[in-house]
């Protein structure tokens, strides 16, 4: 292996069988590209039980895959000096309540005012590490926990363990509709054939679950818990919305919007003024890099989804 390279080991799915190289790996690491993906299978620099394959070999599942990945990182983010709330900080880890409005990367039209341009600020040795050692993402009105890598060695492992899924992240959910239990949603999902902007359920789609328990139940509304057993682009939205329980405020998914009974004044206001998809990523589990023990964070519910349920508790609204 190259000095300017690491290595990465991985076993395909035996579910992906039949299923192309290139799009199996990029279901397991979502954060390479489907091009540097193609471009590292053709250069030799991923060998499938110790052989080279083009990025449409069809694999049979089990295989043993190792890649070898340049450390070159693609971007040159700025850094730029934010308020962050740490949850948790050592040699390997940075672990990041990120509240809602804040996009995870720069984009298109914005190059600052990012997680990532914070990152660098706070950690400046982060800019040898490709996208800043961040290695999951969540929707920039998405608020809660995600972790950044401040290691090679860390951001190898937490890929690791997002492929293996061994990972676990926990959302809370406010969603239309009430509810009788738990349950899971069980279906692939693809970008929408109409509007490339969003995501939808579709027979062709990758494979995508999201399992999911009451926490609580209000006559028009339901509180849930959710863990990611896939992650796939805005799927806990998109799940709910295909089960027909839509996040409270989605602007994409939520469809017409069911106000709670009884609400007061001011519980009305602060019902309408909520503009964002409810969704709050408050619990994750996983292996320390270095240490390999078992670190679990949580992030209490942000103010603004904590005052709709309080909006709906006063109001009488509450099912049990």
């Amino acid at each position: 292996m190259d000095d300017d390279s690491t290595e990465l080991a991985l076993t395909l799915p035996v579910e992906g069988a039949g299923q192309r190289l290139d799009a199996v790996l990029k279901e397991l690491l979502p954060e390479l590209s489907r091009s540097r993906l193609q471009t590292l299978l053709q250069q030799g620099s991923v060998l499938v039980d110790g052989s080279a394959h083009r990025p449409s070999y069809r694999i049979r599942g089990g295989e043993g895959v190792v890649l070898h990945l340049p450390q070159t990182p693609a971007e040159h983010w700025q850094a730029e000096a934010m308020d962050l709330t740490i949850v948790h900080e050592d040699a390997q880890l940075l672990v990041i309540d990120k509240p809602a409005g804040l996009a995870t990367h720069p984009g298109a039209g914005r190059p600052r005012g990012t997680l990532a341009n914070a990152v660098l600020a706070h950690c400046p040795a982060n800019e040898r590490l490709p996208r800043a050692g961040i290695v999951h993402r969540l929707d920039m009105d998405t608020s809660g926990l995600l972790v950044v890598a401040k290691t090679e060695l860390a951001r190898q492992s937490l890929i690791a363990q997002l492929a293996d899924r061994s990972m676990h992240r926990e959302y809370l959910a406010l969603v239309q509709g009430a509810l009788t239990g738990g349950g899971h949603v069980d279906a692939p999902i693809g970008r929408h054939p109409q509007d490339r902007l969003r995501m939808t359920v579709r027979r062709d789609g990758r494979p995508a679950r999201t399992d999911f328990r009451l926490v609580e139940r209000f006559p028009r509304h339901s509180l849930l818990r959710l863990r990611l057993a896939t992650g796939r682009t805005h799927q806990i939205r998109v799940h709910m919305r295909h089960l027909g329980h839509p996040l409270v405020g989605d602007p994409l998914y939520g469809g017409r919007p069911i106000l709670p009974a009884g609400l007061g004044a001011a519980g009305l206001a602060r019902w309408q003024a909520f503009r964002r998809q409810a969704l709050h990523a408050w619990r994750l589990i996983l292996e320390h890099p270095e240490s390999g023990d078992t670190c679990q964070w949580e992030a209490a519910m942000p103010t603004d989804m904590d005052e709709l349920l309080q909006a709906l508790r006063s109001a009488g609204q509450n099912g049990h």
